[in-house]
């Protein structure tokens, strides 16, 4: 028997948090299309949960508190319905003798992950599937089907061997958004190797970084790739990251732009995987905590911190969170706005793949060569889930709703975003304009070192603008106050009391830096670094990193109230708080504020938005300045350094730069 149709009553009283994000009362509540068949329902079948209840509500709370109390049969029946496949069973969920920060998950399991995200759709008919959609900023298109997909893995794989890569050696990628991106993280991970992501914006300083402190034996990239309509000549930048970096022994080249280039010591992706492999070796079988990939994210001070991630691991919570959260399904399209260097690639191919979904990756710019381009090839491609951050989505805003309206976008059943906090402005244009006030906003936050979500939404219960509706399950998520007690309805730490399939096994040859960073404030807990309000009704929202926090007066303070409230003036694109030495106060905030083209910034307008924050949050919450920057620093994946713009203001040392974006933005910082 289905769950039943519920529909929650909306003129239902929900209290308001104050936090003055989001919004009192949820915007979107559960219907029966997003419940019925979903992968959540399929799971709390196998694990015997009532689903004779009175709301979809009820039965998911039960579902989560069943996935935390019983992980046996939780993980278990979420494997099962995802449908992963073991080339020797595990004995067990987990092994906690090294201690809960140090779990061996699935033991005596034998797998590999491209395995589950590949070769095991080639049969039932599944061969023909579409698995990939690749699209170049130039509008080429590339699709690819599990059998298409399944043969050139195979044949990279073999090119990697013939290369001299085995089981344990480390091989960079340093490639955009490209097809044979996806082909190569398959066929490294296929062949027992362990494939370094690395942003296809770094210059060669920062690829270098990552590619030495790993040991990368080869560098796999492109001659050059498209950016706005410009060849950025990424072989440049690899050349010297190689040199750099000291332990590279070849380079292979995908000839994105230049069919015919050639250079001295390198070896043309397209010529090498063709030249008669006949001999298929099969992929490599693994334990199951064998690491497929280190991806590298900034630490605060200090180099890249390198997060080890195993084959049964990231592939699983990937998988497990786009089918608990997310929903996505074997005949629908996920697009996710992101590069390889982020998590959230690796986390779309993988994740997407192990599902029997399609990938569809693009190479270039959000809005070129005109602001349409996200819309057109969401239409193009019949997306159905699309990811984008709270900073495109700003970006987009000011070229208007006709570049969104004048496409169909009927395709969407699913947004999602993650990546930094939402300020509600942009959340409802989202809301309104893309999804006409009809799709779920999955918003989802965790991390490169969780390999997924500790937060996210789920259609079984109402969501709320700018927050969270659930825990990931499996994941004993809370809210802790400063002596570690959780709590509710009151600002703390974000923080996990278990553990979970995902979680880096330790960072690259750094053990004492993974205890210190997330295991060293209170005993056995996982302390993410990020402050966070759970409200009595269930809903979260985080309020930055903890690390950003402001202390005024003696009130702590997240930088995204300063910066919702600065948002609510006219002309601000997009605003950042920090805070700053104050005699009396211990600290002042000071905001930097983005102005909106044609806004003429001045000292009256920045007056203006600080009296804002003064009359929402307090007069003792009154920045002591606001400056008109014409971009903020920030990462990638969108999030903004406030570390980096505080160091830049007060003529502090950084500390790691090399997830900087824009490091131009920095010079335009005014010092205090």
């Amino acid at each position: 028997m289905g769950i039943a149709p519920w529909r929650l009553n909306k003129g239902q009283e929900y209290m308001d948090t104050d936090l003055r994000i989001g919004h009192p009362e949820p915007l979107w509540y559960p219907r029966p299309e997003y419940i019925r068949g979903s992968h959540v329902e399929r799971v709390m079948r196998a694990m015997g949960v009532n689903l004779n209840v009175a709301s979809s509500e009820v039965a998911y709370t039960e579902f989560y508190e069943r996935s935390i109390a019983e992980p046996d049969s939780f993980w278990r029946a979420t494997l099962e319905e995802i449908g992963i496949e073991w080339f020797e069973p595990f004995a067990f969920i987990a092994d906690f003798s090294d201690g809960i920060q140090w779990p061996r998950w699935f033991p005596g399991g034998r797998l590999n992950l491209v395995h589950n995200a590949v070769f095991r759709h080639l049969n039932g008919g599944r061969a023909n599937r579409t698995a990939i959609i690749w699209e170049g900023e130039d509008g080429t298109v590339v699709r690819l089907s599990y059998g298409e997909l399944a043969q050139r893995v195979r044949q990279a794989a073999q090119m990697l061997r013939t290369l001299g890569v085995r089981k344990g050696d480390r091989v960079g990628i340093f490639l955009p958004m490209l097809a044979e991106t996806a082909i190569a993280a398959l066929a490294i991970a296929d062949v027992g190797a362990i494939f370094i992501p690395i942003f296809s914006g770094y210059g060669a300083e920062a690829a270098a970084v990552r590619l030495k402190d790993s040991g990368a034996k080869i560098l796999i990239t492109a001659d050059a790739f498209y950016r706005r309509g410009q060849k950025i000549q990424l072989i440049e930048a690899a050349r010297h990251a190689v040199m750099a970096a000291g332990c590279v022994e070849t380079i292979v080249v995908v000839r994105r732009m230049d069919p015919n280039f050639r250079e001295s010591g390198v070896v043309a992706w397209d010529e090498a995987i063709q030249r008669g492999f006949d001999h298929y070796m099969g992929s490599e079988p693994m334990e199951s905590m064998d690491p497929f990939m280190l991806i590298y994210t900034s630490g605060t001070t200090g180099k890249p911190k390198g997060t080890v991630h195993y084959h049964a691991g990231f592939p699983l919570k990937a998988a497990q969170d786009m089918a608990h959260l997310f929903d996505l399904r074997s005949d629908e399209v996920m697009f996710w706005f992101t590069d390889m260097g982020w998590m959230m690639g690796p986390w779309l191919i993988i994740g997407s793949l192990t599902l029997g979904a399609t990938a569809f990756l693009y190479e270039g710019a959000p809005d070129y060569p005109a602001p349409d381009r996200i819309w057109k090839m969401v239409e193009r491609h019949q997306v159905t889930h699309l990811g984008i951050s709270p900073t495109l989505v700003r970006a987009l805003i000011p070229s208007g709703v006709e570049p969104v309206h004048r496409h169909n976008l009927s395709s969407l059943r699913v947004l999602g975003s993650t990546g930094e906090v939402w300020n509600p402005e942009s959340y409802m244009w989202l809301f309104e304009q893309v999804g006409r006030g009809r799709l779920p906003i999955i918003n989802y936050s965790g991390g490169t070192e969780v390999a997924g979500g500790l937060l996210g939404c789920t259609a079984f219960r109402p969501i709320t603008a700018c927050g969270f509706n659930t825990a990931a399950p499996g994941i004993e998520t809370v809210v802790l106050s400063e002596n570690g007690h959780p709590v509710v309805d009151t600002v703390g730490e974000l923080a996990a009391l278990n553990a979970w399939p995902g979680m880096t096994n330790g960072f690259w040859q750094d053990r004492e830096r993974y205890l210190e960073t997330y295991w060293s404030r209170f005993k056995n807990v996982w302390v993410h670094g990020d402050w966070a309000i759970r409200d009595s009704r269930g809903q979260w929202y985080l309020l930055g990193r903890s690390d950003d926090t402001l202390k005024i007066a003696g009130k702590r303070l997240g930088p995204a109230e300063i910066e919702a409230a600065a948002g609510q003036c006219a002309g601000v694109r997009e605003a950042a708080a920090i805070g700053v030495p104050h005699p009396t106060k211990g600290e002042v905030p000071v905001v930097f504020v983005v102005p909106l083209p044609g806004y003429e910034p001045t000292a009256e307008r920045g007056e203006e938005i600080a009296d804002k924050v003064s009359e929402i949050l307090g007069k003792p919450m009154r920045p002591q300045k606001v400056y008109f920057v014409a971009d903020l620093p920030r990462t990638r994946n969108a999030k903004i350094m406030r570390r980096v713009l505080r160091a830049a203001h007060l003529g502090q040392q950084p500390g790691d730069l090399s997830a900087l974006e824009n490091p131009s933005a920095l010079a335009q910082i005014p010092r205090a």
